[in-house]
């Protein structure tokens, strides 16, 4: 690049966030990915981020994984210091010191540590292929699991979670080394270091990615607390605005829907300051998921910015009749202003994102790096690219990386250390990008409402089965409603409550609704909503409906990643 071209500003916003996997009624973790999420990527990110004090990011964190992380970190120094069982099925078998006999609870835990990407997580390690392959002709022959005695579950155990650490802990862990060079044969004291090595991540990691941002290297920005789509709690007739004939369930609203979006803001901004003793500058809602209302509303809440997908824009570009340009060079590097809002509106490029979520993790990572650093030039290099441009990169920080050799280690470090020595190229945020953008703001007349999911709110309603959802939990806040006005609920029962009716209106569940997405995860999320449901009945002192009985969606499909991650575009 030429010394005269322009700074081009390079805004990284790492979402991370899982729902609430727990059963609130029992304090059961009814899924692991929060821990494990936790100890491999979030680890992982903030280790690089030390590592190279030169980059700037945006890390986003829904409010209710700040919850569970607190909560797991907690339960493990529980069990140290006062010998309490941990909640969570698979990281208390890690320490159990008698693991059951029965032959279904030992099928369950071969199924579990098996749910793993094999060719990233099993396959790189020859001991824990060998126990998985064996695992698996088990799996086959149920009738033939007697022969496999208790050390096998607890060597399998133990490389489940050394395979989930972070790459960063498996390098520089003097322990975690020497585990791994045993192989086999582990003792129960080798479990109760590994537990204790977890642990220590957990209770370090929030302190961690705190410490970064006092320091002024990261920005930190939140989601409503539950992680709800915002616009459709709003006005779920919002979802035509994007996709006009869309069949929508049988309700035609949410009741009361702009006080619950208030409640999860507040919860979510109350959560965030606890944890982080200040006030985010911005707000990723769900998805990406804006409007006109929701947007209005971060400006009530006094946020300074928010974000979404290109294809938003570009579907509200085309409202307001004008020509869209083919070079987005043009239209997608500023931020743009809502009417009389102040909060400012970006837009991520939809391309650049999708290439880290899908496609760097089959490259070598130099080659991946180089060829990430040739589009920004290019974008620099555009003749139209206005003064002081930015470019938003927004994706899952936790999801893409276990398809990426080593836990994306290589790319991401090299990722940053470009860009950092770049002369041409500077790592920001959103935040220091609102407060220098002066006049340089485009106006937007009207958003059409969307997600950064196509552009449309369909990954969550208008597929029959998601429609279903969504009157399921119309139902449950009509009685919540109706419970409430009669005043017959405690202070306690009433915030119980509450919490429990937000777990629900996460976006997570509809998310995984549908028959493209794999079987054994819509069975999941199925059971977990239902559970979720009738928890809020009972908090409410109702009986659940019957239908929570029957499960109402099932998957035969098979997406890109498992189904975890999709792509801006169709």
């Amino acid at each position: 690049m030429l010394a005269d071209i322009p700074t081009l500003k390079v805004v990284f916003c790492w979402h991370m966030h899982q729902p609430d996997y727990r059963d609130h009624r029992q304090g059961e973790y009814q899924l692991p990915w929060t821990y494990l999420h936790a100890i491999k990527d979030y680890v992982d990110m903030v280790a690089h981020l030390e590592r190279n004090p030169q980059a700037r990011t945006v890390i986003n964190f829904a409010p209710i994984l700040l919850q569970q992380i607190d909560d797991y970190s907690q339960q493990v120094q529980r069990y140290f210091s006062a010998n309490m069982v941990i909640k969570d099925s698979l990281l208390n078998a890690l320490v159990n010191p008698v693991l059951p006999a029965a032959n279904d609870y030992r099928h369950g835990l071969i199924k579990a540590c098996l749910r793993v990407n094999e060719q990233r997580l099993i396959a790189r390690f020859p001991p824990y292929q060998r126990l998985a392959e064996l695992g698996q002709w088990f799996s086959d022959h149920p009738d033939q699991i007697g022969y496999l005695n208790s050390q096998y579950f607890i060597d399998l155990l133990m490389w489940y979670h050394l395979a989930w650490l972070g790459e960063t802990v498996r390098r520089s862990h003097r322990k975690v080394k020497k585990l791994i060079r045993k192989g086999h044969h582990f003792s129960y004291h080798d479990r109760r270091e590994l537990l204790a090595i977890i642990g220590h991540n957990l209770s370090s990691l929030i302190g961690r990615y705190r410490q970064l941002m006092e320091q002024g290297q990261i920005e930190l920005s939140m989601s409503p607390y539950a992680h709800p789509i915002m616009p459709l709690l709003i006005d779920m007739q919002s979802a035509r605005q994007s996709i006009p004939d869309i069949t929508m369930p049988v309700a035609n609203h949410y009741p009361g829907g702009e006080e619950r979006a208030r409640w999860q803001l507040q919860q979510g901004l109350d959560t965030f300051e606890h944890y982080f003793a200040c006030r985010p500058v911005g707000c990723w809602l769900s998805e990406g998921g804006i409007s006109d209302t929701a947007v209005a509303l971060l400006d009530q809440f006094e946020f300074e910015w928010t974000a979404s997908g290109e294809s938003v824009l570009r579907h509200s570009l085309a409202l307001e009749n004008k020509p869209l340009p083919d070079d987005k060079a043009t239209f997608l590097y500023q931020p743009y202003q809502l009417k009389e809002n102040k909060t400012l509106c970006f837009f991520r490029d939809d391309e650049l994102s999708d290439l880290i979520g899908f496609s760097y993790s089959d490259w070598h990572g130099d080659d991946a790096v180089a060829n990430f650093i040739d589009r920004l030039e290019a974008i620099a290099n555009n003749p139209a690219i206005k003064q002081d441009a930015v470019v938003s990169i927004i994706l899952d920080g936790e999801n893409a990386w276990e398809h990426y050799p080593d836990n994306a280690y290589y790319f991401l470090q090299g990722l940053y250390r470009s860009i950092t020595d770049h002369p041409n190229l500077q790592l920001t945020t959103l935040a220091d990008a609102t407060r220098d953008a002066g006049q340089r703001v485009a106006t937007l007349q009207q958003l059409v409402a969307g997600s950064w999911v196509y552009g449309t709110f369909s990954t969550w309603i208008g597929d029959q089965q998601k429609n279903r959802a969504w009157d399921m939990l119309v139902d449950a806040k009509q009685s919540y409603d109706r419970v409430i006005a009669e005043g017959h609920l405690t202070a306690g029962q009433r915030a119980l409550a509450e919490q429990q009716l937000a777990i629900c209106e996460s976006s997570d569940w509809f998310w995984w609704f549908g028959d493209y997405n794999p079987a054994a995860t819509v069975s999941d999320f199925d059971r977990l909503f239902r559970m979720h449901l009738a928890n809020c009945y009972q908090c409410l002192g109702l009986e659940p409906p019957a239908y929570l009985i029957e499960v109402f969606t099932h998957g035969s499909g098979s997406p890109l990643h498992g189904g975890v991650m999709r792509k801006g575009s169709h």
